[in-house]
């Protein structure tokens, strides 16, 4: 079965959807992790994942009208995946392609960790924002 799984994500990586193709050619040179990057139609156990970084334990989910039918196929995908250490981002394909740059800043926000906090005596009044993710997709 792996070998079946890498040739199909082969496959895939060279024909992606248009807000895969988009997302990449950002993705790939946009969004910095300090020693790591992202990969296109990544394997995680059974699964492949549109794109996936193994440094920020990140998974990037594209979902089209298709995944309305299959929602229950991507929650076994995403359980599985978080298990793992992951967080699963999830976007539809009508967000990349209409608002690429809000979908870019909430990765980047994912991935660069934030700052360390003063201790006690050192700086001002708290300033940090509280933001919940939640496998629901990020930009509405």
């Amino acid at each position: 079965m792996p070998d079946r799984q890498r040739h199909y994500a082969h496959r895939m990586r060279y024909d992606p959807t248009d807000a895969e193709r988009v997302l990449w050619q950002r993705l790939r040179f946009e969004i910095t992790l300090e020693g790591s990057h992202f990969r296109r139609q990544a394997l995680i156990g059974p699964f492949i994942v549109d794109f996936a970084s193994r440094k920020a334990r990140l998974v990037i989910e594209l979902d089209g009208g298709q995944h309305d039918e299959q929602r229950a196929a991507d929650e076994r995908l995403t359980r599985y995946i978080e298990a793992r250490g992951y967080q699963v981002l999830r976007f539809w394909n009508h967000d990349v392609l209409g608002n690429l740059d809000g979908v870019l800043q909430v990765i980047q926000s994912v991935v660069t960790p934030p700052p360390t906090p003063p201790r006690k005596g050192e700086g001002s009044a708290d300033r940090g924002v509280s933001v919940t993710k939640s496998p629901q997709r990020m930009v509405q």
